[in-house]
């Protein structure tokens, strides 16, 4: 009886198709292993999933395939960036009539021309997104940008920028700490980058998109005053209702009050909450003529007259009895909190310093993991086939 021969490694074509990872996890621990590593130091995280499920990896490799799954997911968001961009049509809320007819002509041109029916169905969706709009159907949106400092290994700090889009509806229990707010903010979704303003605004398309911001007629932008952020909505939604967000603004008048105290000038101990409450109740005329007789009694006294001109250059922005009254949030609480939720859960803990900012890009996949990549979850799809550049993109932490 003849031997049979040793049998020679080689790749198993059924790898790909059973959707296996490189290396020895399955693809349900993968996705189990970027879990747990999002919410503790890696070492903590290795001990957790051999202990629970009896998965031996090393701290390294936690590191690794976390990281992997972050600059995965980070190319797949840049290319629907771009693709967005590329096929975005340029109009906006604001747009004329004959800008409109024009633009809706070129998108009948468009729909002749398509030579498929993937292009032809995307043709067909904006157009009755467009239709929507236009009939005024649809829901409030508010849209809040942030940003948040968080540590690097070496005591290095950087700017995480957010952006959090709700959906605005009347509140339906009221709340102990907040007894006269009115409405609140659901259906919270973020997009989180390290990255400059420009790029941020044009990257986070891929989540302004996906939430209909460009095409939904009732858009506020609640959040402080910052520039980069006002080009932000400038760019996403320029006819929004820009509010200044009270607490940030009751913090400026906070600060001018302990300016002038500072500087000798005495005040009643209730001034900051009656100023307060006339500027949520009554407007900001009366607020910026009170600031402004404080800043002509006290012309030398440092920083006065940048944080009185400050709020005199937001004024449109604080008419806050109009903005209860359409039913409007006054607070970027849904960023602000999003801060503790998607940015400092994972890169702010103990012993959570990271060698890179890349972390906050799984960070964010933890937040939207179910999010479907061509019918797949991410956390289940073999890196090497959720789209081509963003595996090369990644093929170095793999």
């Amino acid at each position: 009886m003849e031997s049979v021969p040793n049998a020679r490694q080689a790749f198993s074509p059924l790898d790909e198709e059973l959707g296996l990872q490189p290396g020895s996890l399955t693809p349900r621990q993968l996705e189990h292993l970027v879990r747990v590593s999002l919410w503790m130091p890696f070492g903590k995280a290795v001990k957790l999933l051999s202990d629970v499920t009896g998965v031996q990896v090393s701290e390294p490799t936690a590191r690794r395939q976390t990281e992997a799954a972050g600059a995965v997911y980070e190319a797949w968001q840049d290319e629907q960036a771009e693709q967005i961009w590329g096929e975005k049509p340029r109009e906006s809320r604001g747009t004329s009539s004959a800008q409109a007819a024009a633009e809706s002509g070129k998108r009948a041109q468009e729909q002749k021309t398509c030579s498929s029916k993937k292009r032809q169905k995307s043709c067909c969706q904006r157009d009755e997104k467009q239709r929507r709009k236009d009939e005024g159907e649809g829901e409030k949106l508010v849209l809040s940008s942030d940003g948040a400092m968080i540590p690097l290994v070496g005591g290095e700090y950087v700017e995480a920028k957010t952006v959090a889009i709700g959906r605005v509806q009347i509140k339906q229990k009221a709340s102990k700490q907040r007894p006269d707010q009115q409405v609140e903010a659901v259906d919270l979704s973020y997009f989180s980058r390290v990255t400059d303003a420009e790029t941020f605004g044009r990257l986070s398309i891929v989540e302004t998109e996906r939430r209909e911001i460009s095409l939904t007629k009732e858009v506020c932008a609640v959040q402080d005053g910052a520039e980069w952020i006002q080009g932000f909505v400038d760019l996403h939604a320029k006819d929004a209702v820009r509010i200044l967000d009270f607490a940030h603004a009751r913090s400026y008048v906070a600060e001018i009050a302990e300016l002038v105290r500072e500087a000798g000038t005495t005040l009643p101990s209730d001034w900051l909450e009656s100023q307060c409450h006339d500027l949520k109740h009554q407007g900001p005329t009366t607020v910026l003529k009170d600031v402004g007789l404080l800043l002509q009694k006290h012309p030398d006294v440092p920083e006065l007259a940048t944080k009185v001109n400050y709020l005199r250059k937001r004024e449109q922005q604080m008419q806050y009895p109009l903005y209860q009254q359409l039913g409007w949030p006054l607070g970027s609480g849904s960023v602000e909190s999003s801060h503790k939720s998607v940015v400092q859960a994972r890169l702010k803990g103990a012993g959570m310093r990271l060698s890179s900012a890349l972390m906050l890009i799984p960070c964010w996949l933890y937040v939207q993991w179910s999010v479907r990549i061509g019918g797949t979850r991410l956390g289940c799809k073999p890196l090497s086939t959720v789209g081509s550049n963003a595996c090369k993109s990644a093929s170095h932490t793999t």
